[in-house]
């Protein structure tokens, strides 16, 4: 069973993200922020880990280099919503970065879980 790494400041977002990848098989980490997300994909054993972009503290672009420090191949699914600027901004930035999928929020499950499916 593959295990994903969830991390986004939003707690609602975690526990929805949580409640669609566990009712399709997958176990499921979470962390608030960047700090906690590094220290627990260092921990775990993570096969996938999606990230929030936009996040106080350890933003996700920090958290997406720490990440690739530790495991270059490390699988990542990109997340944002945007704040006054558009996610699309964003999310193509991380383009360079190599994650290998950026998503716009809001989020479908079905989204979610074919990004997912995609990736592992």
């Amino acid at each position: 069973m593959a295990r994903i790494l969830v991390i986004d400041d939003d707690k609602q977002i975690r526990d929805v993200f949580r409640q669609i990848l566990e009712r399709a098989g997958y176990e499921v980490e979470d962390a608030g922020d960047g700090y906690e997300g590094v220290r627990l994909f260092k921990e775990k054993n993570i096969d996938l880990v999606i990230t929030d972009i936009l996040m106080p503290g350890m933003g996700g672009l920090e958290t997406i280099m720490e990440l690739r420090l530790a495991s270059p191949d490390v699988k990542v699914i990109a997340i944002s919503g945007g704040d006054h600027i558009a996610p699309e901004y964003y999310l193509n930035v991380i383009k360079n970065l190599d994650t290998l999928c950026e998503l716009k929020k809001p989020i479908s499950s079905k989204e979610l879980l074919s990004a997912v499916n995609a990736l592992l």
